[in-house]
This record gives C-alpha cells, sequence and structure tokens, in this order.
C-alpha cells in the first residue's frame, strides 16, 4: 500500500497543470460553498438570537388558545413550584414570566397601537436582559458639531461618523463596529465619541410603575425620560385597562419592527393595568440548544408537569411559523444553489478525468502488458483521485476557516440603501457568519461522493482494457 500511495503521489505531479487544474476546482468548490453556507446560517442564527432568545424564547407555557386569540382573557395563574420544576429540566436556561397584552399608547397629539410585555425586572436578565439594550450614546447633530469643535478627528473618521448621524446605541461596541474601527482606531478615538454622544437612561425595579419605551416607539411619540405615556386597551374578562405611565429609560431592540411598538412593564404594574389578579400569560423557557429533537423533547417534558389541562406548551417555530418557513424555505434556496454549484464543479472534475484517461491509456496499456495487475493499476488510480480531491477539500477549508473566524467575530454591517432594505424586512443590518458545525464538516462528504463518482470512469475503463488496441493509441 505504501508503493501504491508513492506511485500515485509521483503520477501526479508529473502532469503539473492537471493536477493544479483538477485541485483548483475542487478548492474554489469547497471555499465559496463553505462561506456561503456559513453566511447564511449565521444569518438565521442572529435572527434567532435577536428575535427568539429576545421575546418569544424557544418554548412558552401558555393557555391553549392564547396563540390565536392573544388577549389577557386567556391568563392563567403564577406558580413558583412550576418554575421550578421546568428549571431542572435537562437543557433549560432560564424560565421567566410574562404578561403581554396590546394597548394604544398616547402621547399628546401622538398615539399608537403598541405591544406590553411585563416582566420580573430582576428575572428578566437572564433571559431578555433589557438592561443591556438601554440607550446608551446617541449621535445627534449636536454631538457630531462637539466632536467636531473639540475633538481632532481624520476627516475619513468624521465622514464616517455623519454616516451614523441620528442614530442610537446600547453599547460602544456596535459604534465601533458600524464605524468600522480597527483596534487601534477605537482606542484613539472611541473615547472621545462616546463622551460627546452619551445617553443617560434609567431601568425598572421589582415593583416600579414606570415603562420602558422601545426607542422608535419613543421617536413617534415624541417622549424622553421623565414624560408619562397613557395606555388605553382592554382588561381581564372585558375591564377596561386605563394608565399613566412614566417614562423611565429608553431601549434600543435589534429588532426594527419591535423597536417600533414594545413598551415593557413591571408584572404587578401590568396586573393592575389589566385587573388579572396573580396571573400571567405566558412562561418563557430558554434553552441552551437549537436543535428540533432537543425542543420536541423538553415541550413533551414541560407537558408532563403541566396540571391545569387549559395550558400547554408550544415551541419558537409553532409560535412564530412565518418565520419558521421563511429560514426553511431560504435554507433550501441555499442547499439549492450549493448543489447547482456542486454539479458544475462535478463536471469540472469529471472532464478532466476523461482527459487524464485519454492521456494515459497508452501508459495504463504498456504497465498491463509488463506484469502489473489490473487490480493494483486501478488500487493506483483511485489513490490518484482521492490525493486530488484531497488537496483541493484540505486547501478550501482551511483557507475558509480564517474569514469564518473574523466574520464571526466582526459581522459584515450594511449600510446605506441596504441597511434601510433590511430594516425595511424587519431584520437587523448585520451579517455573521455561523460557528464551525455539521455544514462545515459536510463538505469532505460531499467533495469525497463526487471524487468516488467521478472515479468510476477511469476503473471501468481499466477494466475493460485490451493490451494491444491501448499500445496503438
Amino acid at each position: 500500500m505504501k508503493d501504491e500511495l508513492k506511485i500515485a503521489w509521483r503520477n501526479l505531479w508529473r502532469n503539473r497543470r492537471r493536477t493544479l487544474i483538477t485541485s483548483a476546482s475542487v478548492f474554489f468548490a469547497v471555499f465559496f460553498a463553505v462561506i456561503m453556507r456559513s453566511y447564511q446560517l449565521g444569518s438565521y442564527d442572529h435572527m434567532i438570537i435577536n428575535f427568539i432568545e429576545s421575546f418569544t424564547g424557544y418554548i412558552q407555557v401558555q393557555h391553549e388558545k392564547y396563540q390565536d386569540n392573544p388577549l389577557v382573557d386567556y391568563a392563567f395563574e403564577y406558580n413558583d413550584s412550576l418554575v421550578d420544576a421546568i428549571s431542572k429540566l435537562d437543557r433549560v436556561v432560564s424560565v421567566t414570566p410574562h404578561l403581554e397584552s396590546f394597548t394604544l399608547a398616547s402621547s399628546g397629539t401622538q398615539t399608537k397601537g403598541v405591544a406590553v410585555i411585563a416582566i420580573d425586572p430582576e428575572k428578566e436578565k437572564e433571559f431578555s436582559n433589557p438592561e443591556s439594550k438601554l440607550v446608551k450614546y446617541r449621535i445627534t447633530d449636536e454631538a457630531i458639531s462637539q466632536i467636531g469643535a473639540e475633538d481632532q478627528l481624520p476627516e475619513k473618521i468624521f465622514a464616517k461618523l455623519k454616516q451614523i448621524r441620528g442614530r442610537s446605541y446600547s453599547s460602544a461596541a456596535r459604534i465601533a463596529l458600524e464605524m468600522g474601527f480597527s483596534d487601534k482606531e477605537t482606542q484613539q478615538y472611541m473615547p472621545g465619541i462616546l463622551h460627546h454622544t452619551g445617553f443617560s437612561n434609567g431601568y425598572l425595579t421589582a415593583r416600579d410603575d414606570g415603562i420602558l419605551v422601545s426607542e422608535r416607539l419613543a421617536a413617534y411619540l415624541k417622549v424622553a425620560i421623565g414624560d408619562s405615556v397613557i395606555l388605553m386597551g382592554q382588561g381581564y374578562h372585558g375591564s377596561t385597562a386605563t394608565g399613566l405611565f412614566p417614562v423611565r429609560g429608553i431601549i434600543k431592540l435589534p429588532s426594527p419592527e419591535m423597536d417600533n411598538k414594545l413598551i415593557i412593564m413591571t408584572i404587578p404594574a401590568a396586573q393592575r393595568l389589566f385587573d388579572t389578579g396573580d396571573r400571567i400569560t405566558s412562561l418563557v423557557v430558554n434553552l441552551n440548544s437549537k436543535s428540533e429533537r432537543t425542543l420536541k423533547k423538553t415541550k413533551v417534558l414541560i407537558n408532563s408537569l403541566l396540571s391545569d389541562e387549559n395550558t400547554t406548551s408550544k415551541t419558537w417555530y409553532e409560535l412564530n411559523p412565518i418565520l419558521y418557513q421563511q429560514i426553511q424555505g431560504d435554507s433550501q434556496t441555499g442547499m439549492a444553489m450549493l448543489g447547482i454549484l456542486y454539479f458544475i464543479i462535478f463536471f469540472g472534475i469529471f472532464g478532466t478525468v476523461l482527459m487524464m484517461v485519454s492521456e494515459r491509456k497508452r501508459e495504463f496499456g504498456v504497465l498491463v502488458s509488463i506484469g502489473m495487475q489490473k487490480t493494483k493499476l486501478k488500487r493506483i488510480v483511485t489513490i490518484e483521485m482521492l490525493l486530488l480531491g484531497g488537496i483541493g477539500l484540505v486547501s478550501g477549508l482551511l483557507a475558509s476557516v480564517p474569514l469564518i473566524l473574523y466574520f464571526y467575530y466582526y459581522p459584515v454591517v450594511l449600510k446605506g440603501d441596504l441597511d434601510n432594505t433590511m430594516e425595511d424586512y424587519g431584520w437587523d443590518a448585520v451579517m455573521p457568519t455561523a460557528w464551525f458545525g455539521p455544514y462545515f464538516y459536510w463538505q469532505a462528504v460531499v467533495v469525497a461522493l463526487m471524487v468516488v463518482v467521478a472515479t468510476i470512469y477511469p476503473l471501468r475503463k481499466i477494466g475493460s482494457l485490451k493490451e494491444i488496441e491501448a499500445l496503438r493509441a
């Protein structure tokens, strides 16, 4: 076997151009397939993290009629023992109570329909953590003028700052990301930018009677911290829900759709507003696994713990069927594109194999004539093909690793018209790559299958080889 491997390796480099062309075709197929799939899966993960892990959770316990008719009439009694039991299940990260409804929010002459989510401010830190989404910096015209007057920023940096005029941020890291700063530029320019753009904000206490307002909604209602918002809606069993609530803080949400309509308050304040007593509308369960198998298994276990026959648990793709179908449909489209790419590359490899067999027909005839067994010749050719595919595969995977790592930690931030288009669809304008997973390792399987299929032709030719005809070629 060792001798056959040595012979196969030498045969590869007898015709360097053919070897390099074939390996290059495999290299580019693997490289582009991995990068394309990584971006696609990374976008899905980003959507899930922003929406599922911040709002609906992976699983929700709720009244069986609540999803089709989301009224506080279908609230259920809050039970600490149930929360403790669910928290002990495998894969469960957090269990947090929510009381959710819809109201009209009014301030001055501005009125808008909004989603109200009532939370436990401390427990919610283990789930969506609204405190981390509080607006901390605003790029206002005044701030830009002060930075221009007091800080000597390079013209290029100052121009980038003007491009994000009017935006709000909950972290300095996001500003640096959208500005495209290197580590050195972050250390050099960020302190001055943060000094002038800082925004004081507040959070909720356990029994607070105030609210947090999403940033876009606050802009629409023209309210700031310290102002009050009137909420008007329908309470439990048709009662009137009306209240005046002071604004404690402004939060910036990654989902533009939610950022346009969300108000957060404490559960006690919402229970008084909607007159629900000790009831809540859902228990939100977060897991440390995204797999459907884990979701289904955990759902069954949670249902076994529910004593109220009117309550049930539902997975995020049951709660958000449209988002789930969009992801599945887009994923299938991506898989189809990969299939087309590999289909084209396969015929490139197969064309190279045809050329190789035609060029080496006389060589094969000579080898068989001087006593080499056809089975041994087949093994050598098979090893050659595997080496060709292996060179392209390994080099393609290795070349993709740095890009995947870089864009995983420093994702692409879309700007301009693309940014606006993404936000119109309700998505955050950030494109990260996915961490290494099955999509990365399956490339080896796909390439191996292509090489094996392409190898069938030369093996059949060797098997049916007639020495006399081959020597005359």
